[in-house]
């Protein structure tokens, strides 16, 4: 079905990139369409608790601050579809999106807030402790995990600085990761192992996590340790082995790094820009240096704005 009307802007998203973006061009009166996906809210959704969300006093729920971003759009009257993109043809002055259910939308301009999903581990017992003991981010919630045992997987930068940013708050951190060597930067190498020599870390190479333990809440781990199982006490696991962009539809469209994430200009001015004119990107699709809502949501704003000014023919 293929739908003539030519929008001046469709969001691609629903979570806080693509919400702000949507109360952002709805005001600016675009008349934007949503095409929301099946997962309304994105991945905030998952997350029990949000201790950082400005303003959100009392620890709501990352499901509790989506809805209330969604009802914020509703009552904007911006329209939502609830489908997937599954081909698009962005070159030209109208864009044109190909959805699941065999919709067409054309449209003068698109804001991509696709996001990223953190990748995990993929084994048994790890669903039943996601939000109860296993996380993906520490600065979201390394908090709740305050003078308690955690361990972190990863052997890459990131897992380096979550870390660092655990051993300020936490009384023992692991870093479990599968090979001898690293690929962090040697800075924070040589930081991690200052960490260990003061006995608030420990690393343990050559490992790979075979098991959670726990009831309601985790309580520890089992690792394999060159072929020995060895079992650890601990209240939280943080897995820090990087996130999977939501661009796979895009990549013959637009240019994307090495790993997947759709290009902007960042620098200059307009920053959500991306290789071809009239297509924004916002939030983890497109930046992956944070990975946090609040930086999604402000890019959604910035892509909101760079698009008004594009489709009113100022940039």
């Amino acid at each position: 079905m293929v739908d003539e009307k030519i929008h001046k802007v469709v969001i691609i998203g629903s979570g806080p990139a693509a919400c702000t973006a949507a109360i952002y061009t709805a005001r600016a009166q675009l008349d934007p369409v949503m095409v929301k996906g099946f997962e309304e809210g994105g991945q905030l959704t998952t997350t029990p608790e949000v201790g950082n969300w400005p303003g959100a006093v009392g620890d709501p729920s990352g499901f509790d601050i989506m809805q209330n971003m969604i009802k914020h759009v509703n009552e904007l009257g911006v329209e939502g579809i609830a489908d997937v993109v599954v081909g698009a043809d962005l070159k030209g002055e109208i864009k044109t999106l190909k959805l699941s259910g065999g919709q067409e939308l054309k449209t003068r301009s698109v804001i991509i807030a696709t996001g990223a999903r953190a990748r995990y581990l993929d084994i048994p017992s790890e669903a039943q402790f996601k939000g109860r003991g296993i996380s993906a981010c520490a600065t979201c919630d390394g908090m709740f995990f305050r003078n308690k045992t955690v361990a972190v997987i990863g052997g890459g930068s990131v897992a380096f600085v979550e870390a660092l940013f655990l051993a300020n708050l936490c009384s023992k951190v692991y870093l479990i990761h599968r090979r001898e060597g690293f690929r962090a930067e040697q800075v924070l190498v040589e930081r991690v192992n200052e960490m260990v020599k003061t006995g608030k870390m420990e690393l343990i190479l050559n490992a790979t996590v075979k098991e959670y333990v726990g009831e309601q809440l985790l309580n520890g781990i089992v690792i394999d340790v060159k072929g020995e199982e060895r079992k650890i006490d601990l209240n939280g696991v943080f897995v820090a082995i990087g996130h999977t962009p939501a661009t796979d539809v895009f990549k013959d469209q637009l240019e994307l790094d090495k790993s997947g994430y759709i290009v902007t200009r960042k620098s200059e001015s307009p920053v959500t820009s991306t290789s071809v004119p009239g297509v924004f990107a916002a939030g983890d699709c497109s930046f992956p240096e944070y990975h946090q809502a609040v930086v999604a949501a402000g890019q959604g704003c910035q892509a909101a704005l760079d698009a008004e000014q594009y489709v009113l023919g100022i940039a």
